[in-house]
């Protein structure tokens, strides 16, 4: 079986087991504390030397990190990766925005303010942090004003990659308010078979 070193506050770890979810595939969870220290672990370093969640644990014992890595391994040969090439660029493309525009900025607002509280350390970063939030927002919302979906007019992992994070983005105190297309394209991203929740 699968082994998925997880963590529930973890918008990565999520995107995980929602595509395996989506796939009906069963896995093992160990829910890793991302605040504690315990992903610095020896144990631990030895799934992922980088010391972060999540990593998998496949059927051979091979271990992967990276979600959106883990994302693409899973995703190949099923609807959620195109056979187009470009369609495949384009999925890449959405997939390295969401790591270097958006993860950055949404993900670590987030738990800056729902899970850590604002300190000394990351308060004076907030402003800068939430306006780059912001203009993640604002690419996403003008290329679904023109597409259900951010490839090919379907569901893809590129669709799950952002997913994770904007649909809780409201927890740092980003105003989806603000954004009815991606509104709707968060509801027809719930609804797809197999879909589970964060705190599932």
């Amino acid at each position: 079986m699968l082994t998925l070193y997880d963590s529930a506050v973890s918008g990565n770890a999520y995107k995980v087991r929602l595509i395996l979810g989506h796939l009906g595939l069963p896995v093992k969870r160990i829910e890793m504390n991302v605040d504690d220290g315990s992903t610095r672990a020896p144990g631990f370093l030895e799934v992922n030397r980088n010391g972060k969640v999540p990593a998998i644990v496949l059927e051979d014992g091979t271990a992967l990190s990276e979600s959106d890595a883990i994302l693409y391994y899973f995703a190949q040969g099923t609807p959620y990766w195109p056979e187009d090439r470009l369609e495949r660029a384009r999925v890449l493309q959405w997939m390295f925005f969401e790591q270097y525009s958006h993860e950055p900025s949404i993900a670590v607002v987030r738990h800056w303010v729902a899970h850590l509280g604002k300190t000394p350390q990351n308060e004076p970063a907030l402003p800068a942090r939430i306006a780059a939030g912001y203009r993640a927002l604002d690419v996403m919302e003008d290329h679904l004003k023109a597409s259900a979906y951010f490839v090919a007019g379907r569901y893809t992992i590129a669709d799950i990659a952002l997913y994770a994070y904007t649909h809780v983005a409201h927890e740092g105190g980003f105003d989806l308010g603000r954004y009815p297309a991606i509104n709707a394209w968060l509801a027809r991203v719930a609804g797809q078979p197999g879909h589970i929740h964060i705190t599932d």
